[in-house]
Formats: structure tokens, C-alpha cells, sequence
């Protein structure tokens, strides 16, 4: 099912083949641990490492015997070193020390081609605000036009948002980087506790604090969550493009090839399919953030309740969001920007926008009742398809030039270049 979503750059971290190779990785790092404490002969290991080897399709025959996928993977494993080589391989582990530690290094695999999606965003993000940092358009509270403002402040908005989530991807890939080699129950019975940081050393993680044969599955929630923050926020973008895009607003659009159908019925349709599609994976990686907070609960110190879960959500979930960010980033490339729509809607009805200028200049002024005149004359320009300056003018409250200053666009420009300085 997620290989329809995949741009390709994550699925094979999750492929069966791949994660048995994993599983050997940290086989093959406990031996090596094992040696340099003197604990297994360095021959030995030497001849471990350049016989070791398994087959995800040879694993799969095993377990339809052992009915565990740890002890099938470990039986194929053994086969492969021989006889007399076989003693040393997984002497005093359980199998969430082998489990979780992988889990780990994949997620960290994912992270860093996720980190690397985000910071191609934030890239064309800067870029494009910066190309907008002056398009003229309006700015909307409850769907609503409310003053101007630039469309690369919408844009700059959105790369303050995308940095934020990079950061905390960050954080929680910190938090995910950790492994155990603890065995049962996590108390070091039947293996030294000086095997575990050497073990995790070599595989670029930091040794659990503690765990109870199993990882702690609030650490990777965490990372699940923050991929679920992550989509929603390519979601609000997503949302925001779509409504742009409407008939009747038309200040931005996805870009249209020239093939390209928008209906089999209406011709003339050009549709924000990228946008909804955007919106709909989102939905999906929240809900997977649900599964990943009920995996917390387990059963005293472990149960196995969350692996089936888990063998879904996370590879789903990181190759979705993958693909959300790349769709992302072709979506911002082929964007195209209406500037003129832009600037026609901050006039709609006259101006009603400029209603707040021309309702502190009548305060200024001692006007009484200020604001039900300003409102007035701006909710008949709407309901009349009127206009909101004419109104104004029609009062003979304001002079011409006091007028045209209510009617400034370029007033609301002034402290763009200070927005944007905090982004340098």
C-alpha cells in the first residue's frame, strides 16, 4: 500500500531484507564490543564479520517453524558462520536488544532524509518571500479580508512555521537516537554493562538510561508526533493554496501542464489537486500519532502489543511525510502567482480594507461616533456593490489629501523590511 506514496528514498530502510541487515549490524557490533573487553577471541569475531550474513527469504522459511522472527533471524544467522562460530553470536541478549537498537538507526536513517526535505523547503521558502517580500494582497481573519499585507509575509509565516518543525525534528530524532543491549528485562544478567556503550558507540546512539528489555515507547512517540505536527503544517499550506486557488479569489494556483485534465466532465476546471492531496496524508500520519501514544502503555515492563502497530505506522508515516515534502516543494516550484488579483481584491467594494485608517483619522480628528460612520458607509458599499472611498468622501469629513492617505497601500509596507530582518 505505501509504495504508491514513496518518492523512494525512504522504502528500502523498511524493506525486510534491509531490516534483517540492520538486526545484523547490531549482532555484529556486540561481538566486536564482546572482544575488545576480551570477553570472545578477536579471530573469532574477524571470521564472524566476513562470513556473516542473512536472507530475509531463508528467515521467512525458519518462521514458518519457530513462529518468532528474532529467533528465525538468528537461526539463519548462525547457519551462516558455521558451527563453530556459532557460540558467539547473541550470547546474553534478548531480542529487543537487537529490535529496538535497529528501530533506532532506522528512524535515524528516515530523520536524515527528512531533515534534509525540510531544509529544501525552507530554502525555496526564503527564496520566494524574498521575491514576494513586496506583492501587494490581502491579509484575512475568519475567512474574511481584514488589511494589506504582502504575499511574502504569508511566505516568510510559512518558513518561520517549517523552521520551528525542523527544530523540533531535531530534538526528537535526538531523543530516538538511543539503544540497548541490557538483555531480559533490561538488568545486564547475562552480559556486562560494559558492552552496551561500546555497542551503541559504533552504531552512532547513546545507550538508554535505562530499559526494561524493551525501549521506552513515549521516545518514540515523540518522534511519530512530530512528524503528525509536521504534516498539519504542510496541511495549513496546503489548505491556504487551495482557497488562493478558488474561482472567485484566483490570487495563486497550481501550476497547470499543458496536457493536463482537470474533470472528465467540465473542461474548463483546473483543480488544487496537490493541495487536496496534501490534506488528506495528513490525516492519515495524525492518526497514526494516536496508535503511537496508545503503544505507550504496555503491560509492566513489556509486551509485544506495540510491534504490529509499529510495523505499519512508521514506515508509513516516514514515507508519507517524505513524499508530502516533496510534493511540497514541486507544488512552491510551479506556483503561480496572480499579483494583479492580488491587488485587484485589496479594492474590492472601494477599499473597504483602508476602514481602520480612515476610522483612526476621524478619531484624531474628534469626530464623534466614529466608528458606526466608518461601519456604515463600509457595510453599504458591500451589500450595494458599492463604494467604500466614494461613501467616505460623500461625508465631507476628509479632505483630499487626508483621504488619500487612509487610501495608501504603500502605509502598510513600512515595517516589512523589519519583519524580514529577523530572518537574516
Amino acid at each position: 500500500m505505501i509504495e504508491r506514496y514513496s518518492t523512494g528514498k525512504i522504502n528500502p530502510i523498511w524493506d525486510l531484507q534491509n531490516k534483517f541487515e540492520y538486526y545484523l549490524k547490531v549482532e555484529l557490533a556486540v561481538c566486536e564490543a564482546q572482544a575488545e573487553l576480551g570477553n570472545f577471541p578477536a579471530d573469532k569475531i574477524e571470521q564472524i564479520k566476513k562470513l556473516a550474513k542473512v536472507s530475509a527469504q531463508k528467515i521467512e522459511e525458519i518462521e514458518k517453524e519457530t513462529h518468532h522472527d528474532v529467533i528465525a533471524f538468528i537461526t539463519n544467522l548462525k547457519q551462516s558462520v558455521g558451527q563453530d562460530l556459532e557460540k558467539y553470536i547473541h550470547i546474553g541478549l534478548t531480542s529487543s536488544d537487537i529490535i529496538d537498537t535497529a528501530f533506532s538507526m532506522q528512524i535515524q536513517d528516515c530523520g536524515k532524509i527528512i531533515l534534509k526535505d525540510i531544509e529544501e523547503n525552507i530554502s525555496l521558502l526564503k527564496k520566494l518571500a524574498l521575491e514576494h517580500k513586496n506583492t501587494i494582497c490581502i491579509g484575512r481573519s475568519h475567512g474574511m479580508h481584514a488589511e494589506i499585507m504582502t504575499f511574502g509575509l504569508k511566505l516568510l509565516n510559512w518558513l518561520d512555521i517549517l523552521s520551528r518543525q525542523k527544530q523540533s525534528l531535531e530534538t526528537a530524532l535526538e531523543n530516538a537516537r538511543v539503544g540497548q543491549i541490557s538483555g531480559a528485562i533490561g538488568t545486564y544478567s547475562n552480559i556486562s554493562v560494559d558492552v552496551e556503550p561500546i555497542v551503541c558507540q559504533k552504531l552512532g546512539l547513546k545507550p538508554a538510561k535505562i530499559s526494561t528489555q524493551i525501549i521506552s515507547r513515549d521516545i518514540y512517540a515523540e518522534f511519530i508526533q512530530t512528524l503528525s505536527r509536521l504534516a498539519s503544517v504542510l496541511e495549513q499550506f496546503a489548505t491556504e493554496i487551495r482557497h488562493l486557488q478558488r474561482t472567485e479569489v484566483m490570487e495563486a494556483a497550481e501550476g497547470f501542464s499543458e496536457k493536463q485534465k482537470g474533470s472528465s466532465a467540465m473542461p474548463h476546471k483546473k483543480n488544487p489537486i496537490l493541495s487536496e492531496n496534501l490534506c488528506g496524508l495528513a490525516r492519515i500520519i495524525r492518526a497514526n500519532s494516536l496508535v503511537a501514544l496508545e503503544n505507550i502503555p504496555l503491560w509492566h515492563e513489556r509486551d509485544i502489543s506495540h510491534s504490529s502497530a509499529e510495523r505499519i505506522i512508521f514506515p508509513d508515516s516516514t514515507i508519507l511525510i517524505d513524499f508530502m515534502l516533496t510534493r511540497f516543494h514541486n507544488l512552491l516550484t510551479n506556483l503561480v502567482i496572480n499579483k494583479e488579483n492580488m491587488l485587484d481584491n485589496t479594492q474590492k467594494f472601494g477599499g473597504v480594507v483602508f476602514s481602520q485608517k480612515v476610522h483612526l483619522l476621524l478619531i484624531e480628528k474628534g469626530v464623534p461616533n466614529a466608528y458606526e460612520i466608518v461601519q456604515k458607509a463600509a457595510i453599504n458599499a458591500i451589500t450595494t456593490n458599492g463604494n467604500f472611498k466614494a461613501n467616505i468622501k460623500n461625508l465631507e469629513i476628509l479632505s483630499n489629501e487626508e483621504l488619500e492617505k487612509c487610501f495608501n497601500q504603500q502605509d502598510y509596507l513600512k515595517n516589512i523590511d523589519k519583519i524580514f530582518a529577523r530572518f537574516e
